[in-house]
């Protein structure tokens, strides 16, 4: 593929908790090239996990997400000559993480990265040399916005994902590099009625794990051990349980679906 989602940015005031919650209930990897001040990075062996410490006006909760690509200009100039509201911005280059900075057309941010850019290896753990994800790994990531088929028309023309076919009436986009679904959500207002309003943007991040059994098994197991790792209820109370009902609506990809201990929603299916 040209393209591949490679990372996923959290924010949290629990960034240095958080990798240990993922460690533990997904079995990713921490990388040993984060750095005491700044952000901590897990890896699932193909897609790396970005948990930023939150600072003074940022927003807490999912972020950003990332490719790896085969040429830059090749993106710049399908950006420049198809998307034009699509723009970039290039980032320090003491930046591990990705060199580049974007937008889509609806406003939603992603990274871009050089492949085999030098400053990057190892900060996603076995990424680069084995590409072989763990039992327990990112399937998807999902973002809400107004304009699904123009974003949808977006990241194929410019990222070349493939688009997969969808059941009749499901007004979603599943595109994926071969091994990550990026899915894109039609959001309205009038989804929200019975529930806080959340603005277009990043929604969720799905994980496939070997049983979903085993998954709950260990989640009580790692709770018991240390309390502080809880993930955070979903569905609990009317409105919560609004976000519920929405969420399984929105997400087919998703047989169950749970929070990170600082409220990141997770969608999981067993894989088939």
């Amino acid at each position: 593929m040209f393209a591949k989602i490679n990372h996923v940015a959290i924010v949290s005031e629990k960034y240095a908790l958080l990798p240990k919650f993922y460690e533990a209930v997904f079995g990713m990897k921490g990388s040993t090239k984060s750095r005491p001040t700044r952000a901590v990075t897990v890896g699932d062996g193909y897609v790396g996990l970005n948990i930023n410490p939150r600072k003074a006006g940022r927003p807490a909760g999912l972020d950003h997400f990332g490719f790896e690509v085969e040429s830059v200009e090749t993106v710049f100039d399908r950006m420049k000559t198809r998307y034009p509201t699509a723009e970039w911005v290039k980032r320090p280059g003491t930046r591990p993480f990705a060199g580049i900075s974007a937008n889509d057309p609806d406003g939603n941010v992603f990274d871009i990265s050089q492949k085999d850019m030098a400053n990057r290896t190892g900060v996603y753990v076995d990424n680069e040399s084995s590409e072989r994800q763990h039992e327990r790994c990112i399937s998807h990531v999902a973002v809400r916005t107004m304009r699904p088929d123009e974003v949808a028309r977006f990241y194929a023309d410019v990222f070349e994902l493939a688009e997969q076919n969808s059941k009749p009436g499901d007004p979603n986009h599943y595109l994926t590099d071969g091994k990550v679904t990026l899915l894109i959500m039609p959001w309205r207002i009038n989804n929200y009625a019975n529930q806080s309003i959340l603005p277009t943007g990043m929604d969720h991040i799905g994980f496939t794990v070997e049983s979903l059994a085993k998954l709950k098994e260990d989640v009580e197991e790692v709770v018991g051990i240390n309390p502080i790792l809880n993930p955070i209820p979903v569905g609990k109370g009317k409105e919560q349980g609004a976000r519920l009902e929405l969420l399984k609506r929105q997400c087919p990809m998703g047989e169950h679906f749970m929070s990170d201990p600082d409220h990141t929603l997770i969608a999981v299916r067993e894989r088939h």
